[in-house]
């Protein structure tokens, strides 16, 4: 079966562009979702500010200040959990090395045996592990044992970076946003350019995921709506008070 987007006339899409291609689609769906944080952190953040003060000079230093503050922290916390993740299918990988040193033999049984649970019957699943075992025995249990491609360990850099840029990308829009208009507009242009570009963000991140759409914009609608009703609220009140 042809994945979305492959050319059917250029031949049968590898293992290893199929990897490409899933890990595309996931570092573009951690874009849209970095986004769309971007988005919702700092319109509610601005917004909530804009209902205690009119003050542009408060409203924009801000909305700067959370807008380093959660690209940043979104960049921290990517890097360690991809570190982490990183660190774990290496250990993974040294272990399965000592072992097919160690056992080759039991090693190539459990192979057969992982095939054989794939659906192969046990002669084709053995010739099957024995081609794999004598091309890179480590690649293949590897990715059939462990589902790691030994090539292809996500880099924590990459990673950070592309969080950092995502958050800060949707945060620009709701800062922008709130200090060009004047005083009395502010907030409905703020409002309504946040819910446009979270429809716009439930939309990407639907047909990346092949769920709903309907679904994933009503609910994106709705939680940043109820964000930036809450602040606002909040803010208000503080100001008053």
């Amino acid at each position: 079966m042809a994945l979305p987007g492959a050319d059917p006339h250029s031949g049968p899409v590898t293992d290893t562009q199929s990897a490409a291609i899933s890990t595309r689609l996931n570092w573009l769906r951690a874009g849209v979702l970095g986004a769309n944080d971007g988005i919702i952190s700092t319109a509610g953040l601005v917004v909530g500010v804009a209902g205690a003060t009119t003050s542009r000079t408060a409203i924009l230093t801000a909305g700067v200040a959370g807008l380093l503050a959660g690209s940043l922290s979104m960049a921290a916390g990517e890097y360690v959990s991809v570190s982490s993740q990183r660190d774990s299918e290496r250990a993974a990988l040294e272990v399965e090395r000592r072992e097919l040193a160690a056992e080759p033999e039991a090693e190539l049984d459990e192979l057969t045996g992982l095939l054989m649970g794939r659906g192969l019957d046990h002669a084709v699943a053995r010739e099957a592990a024995e081609q794999l075992t004598e091309r890179d025995a480590l690649r293949a249990h590897a990715r059939v044992e462990l589902g790691i491609e030994p090539d292809e360990l996500a880099n924590p850099w990459h990673a950070a970076l592309a969080s950092l840029v995502a958050f800060t990308v949707g945060a620009v829009l709701p800062l922008l946003a709130i200090v060009l208009p004047g005083a009395s507009g502010r907030v409905p242009v703020t409002v309504g350019a946040v819910l446009c570009a979270l429809t716009l963000c439930g939309v990407l991140s639907a047909r990346l995921g092949g769920a709903p759409v309907g679904r994933a914009v009503l609910r994106n609608v709705l939680g940043g709506a109820l964000a930036m009703a809450v602040t606002y609220a909040v803010g208000t009140w503080l100001g008053t008070a």
